[in-house]
């Protein structure tokens, strides 16, 4: 091979090499922050002390059997069961993890955190929350406002 070919080779396998390197998995999205709507619920995401939260800004049924607020009745901190589900954070310290974001996600409805994963899809944020190891998930697809 004359050093001509063997350059143009090693030209060409060098640009192969790169394309692969950047068509492999994209990192998180830049910025999932925002307002996303859930099946039950509008959440705000937005910066937490370096890393991302969700705050529940509304729900769709607001108010109990009784006609007074949701509650967080579940939550295991007998202290924090009287107050109400909007405010409370439930997505926390989500932090880009390859082409995805890793925390946690609060669950109101039987008061448990579980690991999360976050994933935007052009106007979709699909959520996941995952317990027993990843052997149990659970996926939402959050849409946003």
């Amino acid at each position: 091979m004359t050093t001509d070919a063997t350059l143009r080779a090693a030209r060409t396998g060098f640009a192969a090499l790169a394309a692969l390197m950047i068509s492999g998995a994209a990192p998180a999205s830049a910025d999932p922050a925002g307002q996303w709507t859930t099946p039950k619920a509008r959440v705000k995401i937005s910066d937490c002390g370096g890393a991302l939260c969700a705050t529940v800004i509304a729900l769709k049924e607001p108010n109990d059997e009784a006609g007074r607020p949701k509650l967080d009745r579940n939550n295991p901190d007998k202290a924090k069961q009287s107050r109400t589900i909007v405010g409370v954070s439930i997505l926390t310290g989500m932090k880009p993890n390859g082409d995805q974001w890793l925390g946690q996600i609060y669950n109101p409805e039987d008061g448990r955190t579980y690991k999360a994963y976050m994933k935007e899809q052009g106007a979709n944020l699909q959520v996941q929350g995952c317990a027993l190891g990843g052997l149990v998930c659970k996926t939402q697809v959050w849409k946003r406002d």
